[in-house]
C-alpha cells in the first residue's frame, strides 16, 4: 500500500491545481483520473468550446471584412473541421497537464477512485486491477454531471448534452436548445454561424437569466440580428425522441406548442458527481446534490476536502482552481483567505461576450441597497468604433461610499476587461482610486474608468 500526504481525486482545473499547490508546499501527492488529464473543462468543456467559438466568431468577422477594405469570399463552412481542431487543442493542453504532474513529482493513478475509508482510496485501474492508496488528506474534485428532470432527459442520440454536442462533427439542419444559460447560449452562437437553424427555449424571461437584465437584453438583440429564434418565459418544457425527430413541447401564454428538430440540446444545469465514490465510507455528507464544505473546503470529515463543481455553485473552472489552492494551503497549515463568492467573475463567450462580478441591479433593488449606475456604450468609444467592435457597454453599480457593488460588461473583449474590476473589488477600492488611475487611450479599457465616473455624474465622454 502506497502512502501519500495528499491524494486528489479528479484532475480537472480544481484537482490538478490543488495537487500542484500541495506539492509546492512540500507534500507527497498523488492524483487519480479515470479519463484524460484536465477533466471535463479541458477535454469536453471550457477549452474545446472556446475553440469552436473562435471559429464561429471568425465567420462573422469575415462578413465585415469588406467595410475594412478586404474583399474575401467564403468558399464553404465546415463545422466538422472546427470540432476536430477543438479536439486537437484539448489533446495538446492535456499533455501539458501531464507534464506538470511530472514536473511537480505528483504520482498519477489512472482509474476509478472510491473512498474505502476515511484515509484510504481504492483505485480500480483501467487495466482491471485495484490499488489501495493511504492518504493523510484527501481532496475530492470529481466535478459534475448533467442535471435532468422528468421530460428533459438525455439519450445520447437526438437528445444530447454539452459533452455530446462538442463531439458532434456532422452539423444538424436544426436544433432546439432547452436552457439559456452560458452553455446553451454559447452553443447557439456556434451552430448558428455554421448554418444550423437554432431555437432557444428558456423558462425565465431572458437569455442568461442570472446576469444583469441589461446584459441579457443586449445579447437578445444580437441574437435576433443573427436570426436565432428564442422562446422565452415558456412553461412545461419537455423534449422527446421518436426515432426520426426530436420534439420540444412547451406552453406559451397558456397554449401548448410543439416544434420538431433534428436534435435537442438539453442544458438545464449540473449536479455534483457524488454517487459511487464511497462518501459513506468516510463520513462525508452531502446537501442537495453536492458535498457539504466549510469556507476552507473541508467536508464533514475535516481531513477530507471537496473543491470545484462537486462542492456546489458557482460551477466555474476558475472558481475550482482557486478553491484547490485554498484547500491545499489549508491542509498544509497555511492561513489562506476564504473566497468571497460575490467576487468570482462570471463569463460567457458568445459574441458579444458577457462578463460580470458582484451584484446585479435586480439584486440591489431586492435587498434595498443604495446605489448609482454608470453606463457607457462602446458605440461612443473611439477604439471600439475603429476596430468595428462597437456593440455592447460597460455598466457599473457604485455604492454610496464609493465602493463597487457590481460591474457588467458586454462586448467583444468583455471577459478580458473584467479583470480590473475583480482586482479592484478584491482590494476594496473606492471610486477615487479609479479616477486617479491613468487608462491608456485609445482602448476599450478606458471605458472602465468612464463608467465609474458616469456613476458619479462626472463622465467626460457622454
Amino acid at each position: 500500500m502506497k502512502k501519500f500526504d495528499v491524494v486528489v481525486i479528479g484532475s480537472g482545473p480544481g484537482g490538478y491545481i490543488a495537487a500542484i499547490r500541495a506539492s509546492q508546499l512540500g507534500k507527497k501527492v498523488a492524483i487519480v483520473e479515470m479519463d484524460k488529464m484536465g477533466g471535463v473543462c479541458l477535454n469536453r468543456g471550457c477549452i474545446p468550446t472556446k475553440a469552436v467559438l473562435k471559429s464561429a466568431h471568425s465567420v462573422h468577422e469575415i462578413a465585415d471584412f469588406k467595410d475594412l477594405g478586404i474583399d474575401v469570399e467564403v468558399k464553404g463552412l465546415d463545422g466538422s473541421q472546427a470540432i476536430k481542431r477543438s479536439k486537437k487543442i484539448s489533446d495538446r493542453i492535456s499533455k501539458g497537464v501531464e507534464f506538470l504532474m511530472k514536473k511537480n513529482k505528483i504520482e498519477v493513478f489512472n482509474g476509478i477512485a472510491t473512498l474505502s475509508g476515511p484515509n484510504s482510496v481504492a483505485v480500480k485501474s483501467t487495466r482491471g486491477h485495484t490499488d489501495t492508496i493511504e492518504a493523510t488528506n484527501i481532496i475530492i474534485a470529481t466535478g459534475a454531471n448533467y442535471r435532468t428532470f422528468p421530460g428533459l432527459e438525455h439519450d445520447g442520440d437526438r437528445l444530447i448534452g454539452a459533452w455530446e454536442a462538442i463531439k458532434m462533427e456532422e452539423m444538424p439542419k436544426s436544433i432546439g436548445i432547452v436552457g439559456a444559460g452560458a452553455i446553451g447560449v454559447e452553443f447557439a452562437y456556434f451552430w448558428n454561424a455554421f448554418g444550423v437553424d437554432v431555437h432557444i427555449f428558456e423558462l425565465q424571461d431572458h437569455l442568461l437569466p442570472i446576469e444583469d437584465e441589461d446584459s441579457s437584453k443586449e445579447i437578445e438583440r444580437a441574437y435576433k440580428k443573427l436570426k436565432i429564434k428564442m422562446s422565452l418565459g415558456v412553461e412545461k418544457v419537455s423534449a422527446s425522441n421518436d426515432g426520426k425527430h426530436a420534439t420540444v413541447t412547451f406552453t406559451k401564454k397558456g397554449k401548448e406548442e410543439k416544434i420538431q428538430f433534428d436534435k435537442v440540446l438539453i442544458a438545464v444545469g449540473m449536479t455534483g458527481n457524488i454517487d459511487n465514490i464511497g462518501l459513506e465510507n468516510a463520513g462525508v455528507e452531502t446537501d442537495r446534490g453536492f458535498i457539504k464544505v466549510n469556507s476552507m473546503y473541508q467536508t464533514t470529515t475535516p481531513h477530507i476536502y471537496a473543491i470545484g463543481d462537486v462542492a456546489g455553485p458557482p460551477l466555474l473552472a476558475h472558481a475550482a482552481s482557486h478553491e484547490g489552492v485554498v484547500a491545499a494551503e489549508h491542509l498544509a497549515g497555511e492561513n489562506p483567505h476564504a473566497i468571497d463568492k460575490m467576487n468570482i467573475p462570471g463569463c460567457t463567450y458568445c459574441q458579444p461576450q458577457v462578463a460580470s462580478v458582484g451584484y446585479t441591479e435586480r439584486a440591489l433593488k431586492e435587498q434595498g441597497i443604495e446605489y448609482t449606475v454608470g453606463k457607457m456604450g462602446f458605440m461612443a468609444n473611439g477604439k471600439a468604433v475603429a476596430s468595428n467592435e462597437a456593440v455592447g457597454f460597460v455598466k457599473t453599480l457604485m455604492g454610496k461610499h464609493g465602493e463597487m457593488l457590481g460591474a457588467h460588461i458586454v462586448g467583444t473583449h468583455a471577459t478580458e476587461l473584467i479583470h480590473e474590476y475583480v482586482l479592484f473589488r478584491t482590494m476594496e477600492g473606492i471610486d477615487e482610486e479609479i479616477f486617479a488611475t491613468v487608462h491608456p487611450h485609445p482602448t476599450l479599457g478606458e471605458w472602465l474608468a468612464e463608467s465609474v465616473m458616469a456613476a458619479k455624474g462626472r463622465a467626460l465622454n457622454s
